[in-house]
């Protein structure tokens, strides 16, 4: 079986990341089903080889679903405004049956065409979040299924971040960044999983019950939620299944206390709303924990619109660290696509929290939100890292312990 139409190089890339997210992302388990989406069908010779891993690693059947950005086009040029809320009900059923059944689920992520929606009215895109639904954020925080994220490349990928189609190009910047260049990439994505994770063990044993991020337009400060640990995208599943939520990760994150966040922040990159438009030069404003203030160079009205989308839309649902080993910072390329810049830099969430992080969470709607822990039907993740950006752990007091500065990891 042929992984593409690409070059030799391209496609012996394509086989070992499929393998890579298989058996280490994902960890396909023998008998399980699996559901791969592709975020777009220039992906089908990644997806086919994802579906040909599982099965040798025992899968029981292996849905592959393609979105198209093109069509979501049409449907936002055209379509009656009062339908831009509906959701299929197949999208949904199939996400339940998942959930039922404990499938593992691999997104191959990545916009050939990240300009497409740029003539669309900001206010009516950003109504539409399919596929990336609440209900499939919910089920990733579910701690229920097995789930993985991965890139793929394309041409389009490559004209946007390099210039050209070079395909081949395009994985040479991947390599590093995946590992796919290791001796043994598989050896090499479990020690750094295990890095990460002792680095999450340290600030877990610090307790700190806020952070302050201050640097060129910041100056934020945000609540931790109680009880909630700092972990690496690699944790288990509710049934003790091993995985890694996305590759890359260079990331160690946590749950705010939605309630607290003051102050202003600057993101440091340019990124594209998940489902929607590049949004840059993006400044916000926090009290008592929600979005009051929201300016940018570019695509300033798409993430209002975004943020009027539900009640927990303006809250924050997660904080990350990054620091400046970080092989997607070092690479010097800024990739407007969060998969990549998310893992280059600290970053903030809007949106969904993750329940993982949140040992004792209470089971209800009610009960969550009355603990600090925010619930809506987005996550979209911002950068606000970079080396003039600074990072303390603040205790009860409010004293502070540095953490990050100059892109240095200081903690112990």
């Amino acid at each position: 079986m042929t992984a593409s139409n690409g070059s030799e190089i391209a496609v012996r890339r394509t086989r070992a990341l499929a393998r890579l997210a298989v058996e280490v992302g994902a960890n396909v388990a023998p008998g399980q089903d699996v559901v791969v989406l592709a975020y777009d069908v220039e992906y089908a010779g990644l997806a086919r080889e994802l579906a040909d891993a599982a099965y040798q690693a025992g899968a029981h059947y292996v849905s592959v679903l393609y979105w198209d950005q093109h069509v979501k086009r049409s449907r936002l040029l055209h379509a009656d405004d009062d339908t831009l809320d509906y959701t299929p009900g197949w999208w949904d059923r199939h996400i339940e049956e998942c959930l039922e059944r404990r499938s593992a689920s691999i997104v191959v992520w990545g916009d050939p065409n990240p300009d497409l929606l740029n003539e669309i009215d900001p206010a009516r895109a950003g109504r539409d979040s399919m596929p990336l639904t609440g209900p499939l954020h919910a089920m990733h925080a579910s701690g229920e299924v097995n789930w993985t994220v991965i890139p793929g490349a394309s041409s389009g990928v490559a004209r946007r971040l390099l210039g050209s189609d070079d395909v081949d190009a395009l994985w040479d910047v991947f390599a590093p960044i995946l590992r796919l260049d290791a001796e043994d990439p598989v050896k090499a994505w479990r020690e750094h999983v295990a890095h990460l994770r002792t680095r999450a063990e340290g600030l877990n044993a610090h307790g700190f019950e806020a952070l302050r991020f201050h640097g060129p337009g910041t100056d934020l400060t945000l609540g931790l939620l109680r009880g909630a640990l700092w972990i690496a995208a690699g944790f288990e599943t509710n049934w003790g299944r091993e995985m890694i939520a996305n590759m890359p990760t260079e990331e160690v994150f946590t749950t705010p206390d939605y309630r607290v966040a003051e102050g202003t922040v600057a993101a440091t990159r340019p990124f594209q709303l998940i489902g929607g438009p590049t949004v840059e030069g993006l400044r916000l404003r926090f009290e008592g924990g929600r979005v009051v203030e929201v300016e940018a160079d570019v695509g300033a009205d798409a993430i209002r619109a975004r943020l009027e989308s539900d009640e927990g839309a303006a809250r924050l649902g997660e904080v990350a660290l990054v620091d400046g080993t970080s092989p997607i910072g070092r690479s010097g390329h800024v990739f407007k696509d969060i998969l990549f810049d998310e893992n280059a830099t600290c970053h903030i969430a809007l949106g969904n929290g993750y329940s993982f992080t949140v040992p004792d969470l209470p089971e209800d709607q009610y009960g969550r939100e009355r603990r600090g822990f925010n619930l809506s039907g987005i996550h979209q993740d911002l950068m606000i890292g970079g080396p003039e950006v600074a990072v303390d752990g603040l205790d009860g007091a409010g004293n502070a312990t540095p953490i990050l500065r100059d892109d240095v990891w200081l903690l112990e």
